[in-house]
């Protein structure tokens, strides 16, 4: 691991500051599951680390008109374990559930994970489904970005140097909708997914009436599958339209190959594992 200078403010505004000035040389800490492990493969260069644990009002959850906030120092365990979480976003309960292992979860920090941009992680899809945007702030001012237009590559984002992820919203899921997250794991609970999805769907009348679809592990970034969507809302909701539209994501994702699989075995998986997710938030026998 290269040497770096280690900083700890103890304000917004002065880790703001730090970040302002090192720009591109400075990275902001948080858990440090996913830094600590590229510096000392030399995988990330910074000249200055700062990290945030003494920064005040970055960590909680709290519900406000617009939904739920959840600072980005919030750690996985902490969200696994809310009430207010489990009662307003149940789906998002399960997904951190199901990260990795309770040591990581109890360390990972919410805006670190999604600041990090790993496109196989879980939480981007079920944030991607409930509707999501992220906060972040800069001194000159805050922006607040859907969580679908957050992603734009491997382990990139839109934060700008100087910008800082301070916290998640996310809307309040909708009671008359069932959600449900999906991983096929070819090898161990805590290993990354060859596919994942999470899908969210409403029936009335017999028709669908509200569906979200999204896939990790699927592409460069997280998958909002809108064609499937498309497909399918307004629609009956029978096992023969699910099949249709679940065959819709095979020209969203674009997967890598790997040792979890052939871009076209996880491409046959995309579409499989969203067929079997919207049969069970639609209530669909095949």
């Amino acid at each position: 691991m290269r040497d770096f200078f280690f900083h700890a403010p103890t304000s917004l505004d002065e880790a703001l500051q730090l970040l302002d000035e090192h720009q591109e040389d400075g990275r902001p800490l948080s858990g440090g599951t996913a830094a600590v492990v590229l510096m000392k493969q030399n995988l990330l260069a910074a000249d200055h680390l700062i990290s945030l644990h003494k920064v005040p009002g970055l960590e909680g959850i709290r519900l406000e008109d617009d939904g739920l906030h959840i600072g980005a120092l919030t750690n996985h365990s902490d969200v696994v374990n809310s009430g207010l979480i489990r009662e307003n976003a149940p789906l998002l309960a399960d997904v951190y559930s199901r990260v990795a292992t309770v040591r990581i979860r109890n360390q990972a920090t919410v805006g670190g994970g999604l600041a990090h941009a790993d496109p196989a992680q879980d939480p981007p899809a079920a944030f991607i489904v409930l509707g999501a945007k992220v906060r972040l702030v800069s001194r000159s001012g805050e922006r607040t970005v859907d969580i679908g237009e957050f992603f734009t590559d491997y382990y990139e984002t839109v934060i700008e140097p100087g910008e800082l992820l301070t916290e998640v919203i996310v809307p309040r899921q909708n009671p008359n909708a069932k959600a449900v997250y999906i991983k096929y794991l070819p090898r161990t609970e805590d290993d990354y997914a060859t596919v994942a999805v999470a899908a969210l769907g409403e029936v009335s009348d017999g028709n669908v009436s509200n569906v979200k679809v999204a896939l990790i592990a699927a592409a460069s970034t997280p998958v909002h599958a809108t064609a499937v969507e498309d497909a399918l809302r307004g629609q009956a909701a029978t096992a023969e339209n699910i099949r249709a539209a679940a065959q819709q994501v095979a020209d969203q994702v674009d997967p890598m190959d790997d040792f979890r699989g052939s871009s076209e075995y996880k491409r046959d998986m995309a579409v499989v594992f969203t067929r079997r997710a919207l049969e069970q938030v639609l209530g669909v026998t095949a």
